[in-house]
């Protein structure tokens, strides 16, 4: 028999720590999340659907960096309406009223027994990788490289504030251009907060506890 050494599932995950609303990554890279409001592009006319088109390319190329846009599609929970219901069912005085009230709960439990009603949540996720700049000296004398992916809040100062916070406001200033870009096409962006997000990852991690949830990428 084999022996498989069991690792907790922290260890999947790449995020070392959530401050003030900023995904810390093991990596050293940092996230934030932006909640998106949606459009519904199948209603506009012609030419607004043009122009959103438009305005969406138009944002994409003012990015100089990249950017993850995330759906993530959860069953509706239809218990509370049902639930809801149920009580004007029973407060009805109205015989009439009563009977539609009966027929329409069965209609609802009917029509999502056969139908998978999905509700759908919109992100998006802007990234900022601090550079570390290190000199050294050697054969050809003195040079400087570029090293990513480094946790430069924890290499520099001690894990001092004062670098997170320069990397924070480069993040931000990315947050601010994401969110004016999207703006103009007609999409509403809020940046979650430490709460939200833990949230967020909770109910990702943990889809059985509640409704199981599909994330597209």
């Amino acid at each position: 028999m084999v022996a498989l050494n069991a690792k907790a599932s922290q260890e999947f995950v790449p995020v070392q720590e959530i401050r003030d609303g900023i995904v810390m990554l093991r990596d050293g890279g940092l996230r934030a999340i932006l909640m998106a409001s949606s459009v519904n592009f199948a209603l506009k006319s012609e030419d607004n659907q043009m122009a959103i088109i438009a305005q969406f390319q138009g944002f994409l190329n003012t990015l100089d960096f990249s950017i993850q846009i995330v759906v993530e599609s959860r069953r509706f929970d239809i218990a509370p309406y049902l639930a809801l219901l149920e009580e004007r069912y029973t407060g009805q005085k109205n015989e009439l009223l009563k009977i539609q009230t009966r027929e329409y709960i069965g209609f609802v439990k009917q029509f999502t027994e056969q139908v998978n009603i999905m509700n759908k949540t919109f992100f998006v996720v802007v990234p900022y990788t601090p550079a570390i700049l290190e000199v050294g000296s050697g054969a050809g004398g003195i040079g400087a490289t570029i090293r990513k992916n480094l946790p430069g809040w924890r290499r520099e100062g001690g894990g001092g504030g004062r670098s997170f916070e320069e990397h924070r406001a480069q993040l931000e200033q990315r947050v601010s251009v994401v969110d004016q870009g999207l703006a103009r096409c007609g999409v509403r962006v809020a940046q979650l907060g430490t709460e939200e997000m833990v949230e967020l990852f909770y109910k990702l991690f943990n889809p059985g506890e509640t409704e199981h949830a599909v994330t597209n990428a």
